[in-house]
């Protein structure tokens, strides 16, 4: 792997420099500049120098990356007119330059145009609103920009926002309507439950909140449509009014990092720069864990709320703070409270994270509008949710006992040597073999990657020994990743089920296991095909850390690809299934070949390995005995036509504004979605053995035991329910069959038996 360590070497003049220039204008504007000059060329030289693709930061990459900060700062190309973006052009061949001496004025002037445009946003909203839309006109809004060419002038601009807002509207008061008609459902069954029995609410054993919550019930009236429309209109003027106040909270930095990913990703989708509170996520993200309360939160109008405790978590044990309790503000120690009411949620808790072991206090306004000061210790916050979980899953129809391990992503914590979803997933098969389990199962649907390490280790689990993954960079350059380890933790049947979201890391793993013939592949029609590596470059790191305080952020570049042991690479075309299943995420266009500046596929010298030969997978007779019971399986149908027909919904991106056809569109649309819903529940699989799993990463306070009891309960039940719906869970249960039935010997036909 390259040496970052000399990028600051080759910026030494350039530091020594800078250092005697900042020492003549202290202004913060003059520091400002400079410091953007210098992440400017530090970002540059290391795109240039350790990038893969080995391209120039030029004229010509300029011009492609004006097109992607336009879409950074107008996605939808509803704030900058045809005009706007002409005048914006002038900088299109200048982006290059503009990095490296510091001199934004395209930052500059895209920000006041932005800004000025969503000042006469507002104003418009405030005309917009004074009166009433006409919901019976005929008219239609386009709502893909891709379709739509920038507008001409300020007039088609204010038109389009009007019809926009109009959109909302319309929405809001179908929805309104919709949970009015639901309230007044529930209180004519409650009345007809209560006159059923002989006797009222009020003569129940009710607490006082519920008698409360009664005779408010009571005492409501039917909303009219004119109060309905009147609620709609209100509402989306004020959802449009923070909205354009939170985008006009955009400053320097949001449009800096704008303007530095646009270059950046004109190398590839995943080369980008972190400033320093998106390294901090990135970090967590990785690790699975952080150092905090353990609470979810989120905006909730001008107010944070608390919707989840993270079990085991500070606040879980602390046991004050609730969920939908709202944090009005938060203070550190004894210090002053910092004020949360109408800031956004990831600016929030930046103030309530902090170092294990500090104290924070969190301003509280709980459900009954009572106040109170809840101090919590911080703690390490393990996100559960990341971790490797297994349980052992019974079809009451097949004779087996197959062990099922979920690994959401691939997890290590680096920098305190902890966990790491290897070992977990050792745990977990150590745990199933014990059950003696006759096959396993190895989830990686939806698992975006991680750490390229647990790749390696994990696929060592289930080989002899052996290279595992090929990496080469821009120079050709290669390394090889090897399992060293002889010992196979297991060394029964296998599947690893993947899907479009399988990524990275998982594809390295899938694409080993199915080039030894260890494993058999289950899934949708490719993985993701992200086949590259990216190594994360600390621009805080050297002489920089003392001058800017640690606030230069990061800069995630691409430096290599990755090519399994038959020569191919994962990237692009991804890893295909031996057996192909219908997918419900089908009509997601998320795929790497769906990015723009997507790195291509190629391919390298096989390597020499030696594939496993304690057993076998007939996969042609495996795959002709799937594809009929699929086939016949109403479930796998259903996955067809629902992705069939959400993929051509994609495609009808014109909305009318006419709120009958709205409705009548909305009723055929839930109508479809009602036939198509994929929660049929198979009450013939069994799962055991998910508390064992779950309880091997909480820590449990005897104290806390019974709290503990009623959320493994939930998980539990939540865990059950998510495995009977899985109807490509349940043909991979078949297919195991099949593999079974065949080591033991039984003659397989090609007609399954369903």
């Amino acid at each position: 792997m390259k040496n970052f360590g000399l990028l600051f070497v080759f910026l030494t003049p350039f530091l020594m420099a800078f250092q005697c220039h900042s020492s003549d204008k202290g202004s913060q504007t003059t520091a400002q500049q400079n410091q953007e000059k210098m992440v400017g060329n530090i970002v540059k030289n290391a795109l240039e120098q350790y990038h893969f693709k080995n391209l120039k930061i030029d004229k010509d990459l300029s011009v492609k990356a004006f097109d992607q900060y336009l879409k950074r700062i107008d996605f939808g190309k509803q704030f900058l007119t045809a005009p706007e973006v002409a005048k914006l052009k002038k900088y299109e061949n200048k982006m290059h330059e503009q990095m490296v001496n510091g001199d934004h004025k395209l930052i500059e002037e895209s920000m006041t145009l932005v800004n000025n445009r969503l000042k006469n946003l507002d104003k418009l909203r405030e005309d917009i609103f004074k009166k009433q839309f006409n919901f019976n006109t005929e008219e239609t809004l386009e709502t893909d920009p891709d379709k739509r060419a920038y507008l001409k002038n300020d007039k088609e601009l204010n038109e389009h926002w009007r019809k926009v807002f109009k959109q909302a509207t319309i929405n809001r008061y179908l929805s309104l309507k919709d949970i009015e008609t639901k309230r007044l459902e529930a209180l004519a069954k409650e009345a007809a439950e209560a006159k059923e029995e002989g006797k009222s609410k009020e003569e129940k054993v009710l607490t006082a909140n519920e008698k409360a919550q009664a005779a408010a019930k009571k005492e409501e009236k039917p909303l009219t449509d004119a109060e309905l429309i009147a609620q709609a209109h209100e509402k989306s003027s004020e959802q449009y009014k923070k909205l354009f106040e939170r985008l006009q909270d955009d400053g320097r930095d949001e449009y800096l990092e704008k303007f530095f990913n646009a270059i950046a990703n004109i190398f590839d989708p995943h080369t980008t720069y972190l400033p320093p509170q998106k390294k901090e996520d990135f970090d967590i993200d990785i690790s699975g864990s952080l150092e905090g309360i353990g609470a979810v939160l989120q905006e909730d109008g001008d107010f944070i709320k608390v919707v989840t405790i993270v079990p085991g978590g500070a606040a879980w044990r602390q046991k004050e703070l609730e969920v939908d309790d709202v944090i009005l503000g938060v203070s550190e120690n004894d210090g002053e409270s910092v004020d949360l009411v109408g800031m956004k949620v990831n600016d929030a808790v930046r103030y309530i994270r902090g170092k294990k072991g500090t104290i924070v206090k969190l301003s509280i306004r709980k459900v009954d509008g009572s106040r109170k000061i809840i101090p919590i210790e911080r703690d390490v916050v393990q996100i559960g949710a990341t971790y490797a979980k297994s349980s052992v899953i019974q079809h009451n129809k097949l004779p087996w006992k197959v062990g099922y391990i979920h690994v959401p992503k691939f997890y290590r914590d680096f920098e305190n040597n902890a966990r790491n979803c290897t070992e977990d997933v050792k745990t977990e098969l150590k745990r199933l073999k014990k059950e003696k389990v006759d096959a396993v199962v190895l989830d990686l649907r939806n698992n975006g990657g991680g750490a390229l390490e647990d790749a390696r280790t994990m696929s060592g689990l289930f080989i002899k020994g052996g290279p595992i993954v090929q990496i080469q960079d821009g120079n050709g350059r290669q390394d090889i990743l090897r399992d060293n380890d002889k010992v196979v933790e297991y060394d029964g049947p296998l599947i690893v089920m993947v899907n479009r979201f399988s990524a990275s890391a998982s594809e390295i793993l899938a694409g080993a296991l199915q080039d030894y013939g260890r494993a058999i592949i289950v899934g949708g029609e490719q993985t993701h095909g992200k086949g590259t590596v990216q190594a994360v470059l600390n621009l805080n790191q050297g002489p920089l850390a003392s001058l800017f305080g640690n606030q230069m952020g990061a800069l995630k570049v691409t430096i290599q690809k990755f090519y399994r042991v038959n020569g191919a690479s994962t990237q692009y075309k991804g890893v295909v299934p031996d057996i192909i299943l219908p997918d419900p995420m089908g009509f997601v266009e998320n795929r790497e070949q769906d990015l723009e500046y997507s790195i291509g596929w190629d391919e390298i010298a096989p390597l020499k390995y030696e594939p496993w030969t304690d057993f076998s997978y007939d996969l042609d007779l495996l795959r002709s005995r799937s594809q009929q019971r699929v086939g016949q399986d109403s479930r796998m149908q259903k996955v067809k036509s629902y992705v069939n027909y959400l993929t051509e919904r994609r495609k009808d991106t014109v909305v009318a504004l006419n709120v009958d056809k709205l409705k009548k569109q909305d009723e055929e649309n839930e109508k479809r979605n009602k036939e198509l819903k994929l929660d049929d529940m198979n009450m013939d699989i069994q799962v055991s053995n998910y508390e064992a799993s779950i309880k091997a990463h909480e820590t449990i306070n005897k104290n806390d035991e019974a709290k503990w009891a009623e959320d493994f309960k939930k998980r539990n039940e939540e865990w059950l329910e998510t495995i009977r719906k899985d109807a490509a869970l349940e043909e991979t249960l078949y297919i195991l069959d099949d593999v079974l039935k065949a080591r033991a010997g039984k003659q397989l036909s090609m007609v399954p038996q369903v």
